[in-house]
């Protein structure tokens, strides 16, 4: 079938490279060229860089609300429009555009997890289990007609192990879609359950707070990225938190750590919250490059004798007086907290 790709991340990038090898590509939208690193270079998306491998034209208009760039995708003839993590919304005119229809491959359990950071979420949420869909794409926010789904256990992975392999995941059932969607056999089935909303993760929204528990830490941490990392500052230096653990109880027999608490362990270092220790595997302090906790507590002054406080950064303070001065506000209107921005523990019971 003739398609037009739209993505942008990495985790795109999967799944544009299998409908290469099974489909013919005929364009792929991204996002424009962005400034990257020190240097303040243009550095283009991962999806653009495939597409160019692959001399595929490329395309990266700043919005689709546009005639012109409306017409040029219907003067493209596409069978499918396939998005995976594009980042613009589709008008009504692009969902109108292919022969067949827009299809999304969405990093979630739909309808758990709609939105613009799913991954994330489900991470953050402690969700034992997360998945793909692959929606056929309406005007609402991820509220379309799903096809097929594959489930994906979360158990310790990182973001970007847990991307990577739903990314992977999501390729295999996108080409069996889209042969049914082909062959006229696909059946399109209505999202069933509570939704839950993937809201963008905010600017030091992962950084480490005194009040979190250490699974709360862990997930954080978990979650991070290089836009958004797992901050603190750990003997009077400001580091990101790259790995860490919650340690076995038989690890921690004899420690005593409290809150705010910064010790070294049997060469292990280890930050104390709200109830119990995380264990801190790998450290980035800011310019410098990666190293082990106890490596970095090599350089700390009485790590040993438990003498060292831990401390959120300020970027961590702004976030939680500007998140309590949202409660107030919402409380003041009667609004109180949305539940369906929350939710743990998910599993495929729960689907």
């Amino acid at each position: 079938m003739r398609i037009v790709f739209m993505g942008t991340p990495d985790f795109a990038t999967h799944i544009l490279q299998a409908l290469i090898a099974k489909h013919e590509v005929v364009a792929a939208f991204t996002r424009a060229d962005a400034v990257r690193g020190r240097g303040k270079t243009l550095v283009a998306s991962p999806v653009k860089k495939v597409a160019l491998e692959h001399d595929i034209p490329v395309f990266t208009p700043k919005t689709l609300r546009k005639a012109d760039v409306q017409k040029q995708i219907v003067d493209l003839a596409p069978d499918v429009i396939v998005v995976a993590a594009y980042g613009l919304i589709l008008p009504k005119e692009v969902l109108d555009a292919p022969k067949y229809c827009c299809v999304n491959v969405h990093a979630s359990l739909l309808p758990r997890w709609r939105g613009a950071a799913p991954i994330q979420r489900a991470i953050l949420a402690a969700d034992v289990q997360t998945g793909v869909s692959i929606m056929r794409m309406d005007e609402g926010l991820d509220t379309g007609d799903v096809c097929e789904k594959a489930y994906v256990e979360i158990l310790k992975k990182p973001l970007d192990q847990l991307t990577d392999e739903i990314s992977r995941v999501g390729a295999t059932i996108l080409l069996d879609s889209l042969d049914k969607i082909e062959a006229g056999t696909v059946e399109w089935k209505k999202q069933e359950g509570e939704p839950y909303y993937a809201s963008k993760i905010e600017k030091h929204e992962l950084d480490l707070w005194t009040g979190d528990s250490p699974e709360k830490a862990w997930c954080k941490v978990r979650a991070s990225s290089e836009g958004y990392p797992a901050k603190a500052i750990l003997g009077g230096r400001e580091v990101r938190i790259e790995k860490a653990d919650i340690p076995a109880l038989r690890d921690v027999i004899g420690m005593s750590v409290i809150p705010r608490q910064l010790l070294l362990w049997h060469k292990r270092l280890f930050m104390g919250f709200s109830s119990g220790p995380m264990e801190i595997v790998q450290v980035r302090p800011d310019g410098k490059r990666s190293m082990t906790g106890a490596q970095f507590a090599a350089g700390i002054q009485g790590i040993k004798r438990a003498g060292v406080e831990w401390q959120p950064t300020e970027g961590a303070h702004e976030f939680h007086d500007e998140q309590l001065r949202k409660a107030e506000e919402d409380n003041k209107h009667g609004k109180g907290t949305h539940a369906q921005t929350r939710g743990g523990n998910f599993s495929k019971d729960h689907a």
